[in-house]
């Protein structure tokens, strides 16, 4: 199974550079523009199933980059953006040295109160894909958000550490993974 792990376009609140986790804000007119900038570069590649967050912009950006209506969408809350508590629809560079720190190296600096941990995120992601790998798809997308994209890519990864946080992932960023008998493989990516 080729799992396609994508973060979903800009919103007006990214283009803000606000902190943007659980607000339920739609794509802007450049994230309409990168979904579809997404499909074209993918070309005919056919999805058995498009999965997403629950939240608006994660599904619209699945429906057009999968190609689908966007009431065949699946929806789940195990991929839903990381809460960042009382730092929601704060500017970037104005976080305080806790969540900055934290953001910028969570494998070194614990999540602030009020913040969603890594290891939540970790066992988020761990619980859907091990869930999704059970499943006879050859082409599955799954449209998510920068935060919890991370922790998708790691497991998928590998990686010891659950996570794979840098580079940070960009709207509309795609990256594949090989999923096959328990072994997993990165196959590319591609940046909008």
């Amino acid at each position: 199974m080729k799992i396609w792990i994508t973060r979903h376009g800009q919103t007006r609140f990214n283009r803000s550079r606000l902190m943007q986790g659980l607000t339920d804000e739609p794509l802007n007119e450049k994230g309409i523009e990168q979904a579809e900038r997404a499909r074209e570069v993918i070309g005919d590649v056919r999805f058995d199933a498009v999965y997403s967050s629950p939240l608006i912009r994660a599904k619209q950006t699945a429906s057009i980059i999968g190609g689908v209506g966007i009431e065949e969408v699946i929806t789940d809350p195990r991929i839903i953006e990381a809460d960042f508590g009382k730092y929601e629809l704060h500017k970037y560079y104005l976080l305080g040295p806790a969540m900055t720190l934290y953001w910028a190296l969570p494998e070194v600096f614990p999540a602030p109160k009020t913040v969603e941990t890594t290891a939540s995120l970790r066992r988020r992601s761990a619980s859907f894909l091990r869930e999704l790998e059970k499943k006879e798809y050859d082409n599955v997308l799954v449209a998510c958000h920068g935060g919890i994209m991370r922790a998708l890519c790691g497991y998928m990864a590998d990686r010891k550490s659950g996570l794979m946080w840098r580079p940070k992932p960009h709207n509309c960023e795609i990256r594949v993974f090989e999923s096959e008998g328990g072994k997993h493989r990165t196959l590319e990516s591609f940046r909008i």
